[in-house]
């Protein structure tokens, strides 16, 4: 068909669709016709008329129907909003069996701890500890049964409790990961401690008073745990049934599930928190306010989390899968050559995480096991004396100095440079071949230029450890803002082959005026590591452990040293998987500053303005 007879044949068409376009109201059924019918014309013109002017006119025409269409698109207000109304609740229901095997398991092992204690009348000593019991009996005898909520400040009370209830309920989620096994046996031992707990009371002849006082925090507080373990359940799903996807996919998918369910709990923790830090205390308010007051926290948490999923999922059976987009796969390739915010450098260090995760997960397990060779074999006292790991909330987080700092080995920080150099120059290497496949410039370095980086990478890795030895109580803040800028120069030093003090000048041109943004990338990897590090002290992680020490005839000395080794040894590879994740996120921002700096592909691409072809002032299309 001519030009001329498609214009003649549609223009009508085309002139009733700007008409209904200029009406203040439209109908959004019509508008969505008019655009099918505009989009099948704009196709047509593209293949017919590529180079006219009605390709052009139909283009517009089409734009400002998507405009009509989606100009009252939600804004990201509107968006935050739909997640506590829409998204949230339906991503409940979508993991209802989840919700219930969570809230089963506990609820069970609820009974477990009530018969235990029954049976056993040392059980609630075993479960609560001693001094606890002990405690809670003197204030019994004193009169106030209920006096341990009353100590200490609201705000500091209020504070130490939401930290603790955000740790424990975190260890449930994280422990998912452990096909879901972790977080059942997490669920099993709080509901045995709370099962144990009110029988305990039960026992002393307060279980009223017990009941009023504990359940007006606990109904947040415990909802929260099962909503948690539910969390963690559903993250755990995609590992035991991954259905057709790959293993890996379906994990992707369901963790992201279980993160957003996570994030929509953290307000229950909190307020859970404040009324146990600012309420509860007051045992004197009448019991009939008490009650009241827990039934309508139980109202809630049924209406929420309840009744709405079951009203929005059943309404939107089909459209609630707003997570259910596959990360991108291994094939998808890092841009190296434009300037990328904090999230698409996150994004990009696990993009390069999964295309290399073979190499990645050998060197982080060679140098684990390198670690426990040395330290072991180079200490002046036994193996099970040379770290301590406590079971208790960030026991063996807080105490991850004795990893760098060891009276008892005196070649530690010698150990912990070489571990560091070699992890460092490894990921520098894997990035700069990234780089290399991405730009299509790949430049091989003679021997004993390598030789010569990975002599600089030393040198770097021994400042680093020299800081981290000597810092103190100011270890934190100093890592935050050092630490960047040196690993920056470390990888230009390797990356552009320069001497140490020029290397030193070209980081500081690089990192001037933009500390901050690179502070943030860092910070937000150390967020990640806290997430990470928790697994240290799951009861799952170390029942793993004293299972596999188990199945060695040893001796008592000798069990204790084998579970220091399998301790150490997974403290060490949860700790260089995230130097990894620092190393990588460093080296990737790197091309982002010198873009911001330099501009090298922006000025490329300059080049080629006026150069496209064209006619009568129109792109000509390929």
């Amino acid at each position: 068909m001519r030009e001329t007879s498609f214009i003649k044949q549609n223009k009508e068409k085309w002139k009733d669709f700007e008409q209904n376009l200029e009406q203040k109201s439209n109908d959004p059924d019509k508008l969505n016709d008019q655009f099918i019918q505009i989009t099948d014309d704009l196709s047509y013109s593209r293949t017919f008329y590529p180079n006219r002017s009605v390709r052009v006119y139909l283009n517009g025409l089409a734009q400002k129907v998507f405009f009509s269409i989606y100009k009252n698109k939600k804004s990201h207000r509107s968006r935050l909003l739909s997640f506590w109304t829409h998204e949230l609740p339906e991503l409940i229901y979508e993991a209802k069996n989840e919700f219930r095997l969570a809230f089963w398991v506990f609820l069970i092992a609820m009974g477990i701890g009530i018969l235990s204690s029954m049976n056993d009348a040392e059980f609630v000593r075993i479960i609560l500890s001693d001094s606890y019991v002990d405690m809670t009996l003197e204030n019994i005898k004193s009169g106030d049964p209920m006096r341990v909520y009353k100590e200490g400040s609201e705000f500091g009370g209020f504070l130490g409790i939401t930290a603790n209830n955000l740790f424990v309920a975190f260890r449930a989620f994280v422990s998912g990961v452990f096909f879901a096994i972790g977080t059942l046996g997490i669920m099993l031992y709080n509901g045995i401690m709370v099962g144990a707990f009110q029988f305990f009371f039960f026992q002393q002849g307060i279980y009223a008073e017990s009941l009023l006082t504990i359940w007006m925090h606990g109904t947040f507080e415990i909802s929260a745990i099962i909503i948690s373990g539910a969390a963690g359940l559903t993250m755990g799903r995609g590992l035991v049934f991954p259905g057709t996807l790959s293993r890996l996919n379906a994990f992707q998918i369901s963790a992201r599930r279980g993160v957003k369910i996570m994030i929509g709990i953290v307000p229950l923790f909190i307020t859970a928190g404040f009324i146990e830090g600012y309420i509860t205390r007051h045992t004197e308010v009448p019991d009939l306010i008490r009650l009241f007051f827990i039934l309508i926290c139980l109202a809630y948490v049924i209406s929420y989390f309840v009744i709405l999923p079951i009203i929005r999922g059943r309404k939107s059976e089909e459209n609630r899968h707003y997570d259910t987009k596959l990360i991108p796969n291994n094939n998808q390739s890092i841009d190296f050559s434009i300037i990328k915010n904090r999230g698409s450098l996150f994004t990009d260090t696990f993009v390069l995480y999964r295309k290399k995760i073979g190499l990645i997960f050998w060197l982080i397990f060679s140098m684990s096991t390198l670690f426990c060779l040395l330290v072991f074999a180079f200490s002046n006292a036994p193996m099970n004396e040379l770290f301590r790991f406590r079971w208790e909330i960030f026991g063996t987080f807080n105490n991850l100095d004795q990893f760098f700092i060891n009276s008892k080995i005196p070649l530690l920080p010698a150990f912990n440079i070489l571990i560091f150099s070699t992890i460092t120059y490894f990921i520098f290497s894997l990035v700069i071949k990234e780089d290399q496949s991405f730009f299509e410039t790949k430049t091989i370095k003679p021997p004993l230029q390598k030789l010569l980086d990975s002599l600089k990478i030393f040198i770097g890795s021994i400042i680093l450890i020299s800081i981290i030895t000597t810092s103190g109580a100011y270890l934190p803040f100093i890592i935050l803002m050092i630490f960047p800028p040196i690993i920056l120069w470390m990888f230009i030093l390797q990356k552009e082959g320069l001497t140490i003090f020029k290397g030193y000048q070209r980081a500081h041109y690089l990192a001037s005026g933009n500390l901050f943004r690179m502070m943030a990338l860092f910070l937000t990897f150390a967020i990640l590591s806290l997430l990470f590090l928790i697994l240290l002290d799951t009861p799952f992680l170390r029942s793993i452990i004293q299972v596999i020490a188990m199945n060695f005839s040893l001796s008592d000395s000798g069990m204790n040293s084998l579970i220091a080794i399998l301790m150490t040894f997974s403290t060490m590879f949860l700790l260089y998987l995230e130097i990894v994740l620092f190393v990588t996120g460093m080296a990737l921002m790197y091309y982002s500053l010198v873009e911001m700096k330099e501009a090298k592909n922006l000025r490329a691409q300059i080049q080629f303005i006026g150069s496209q072809k064209r006619i009568r002032g129109l792109l000509r299309e390929s």
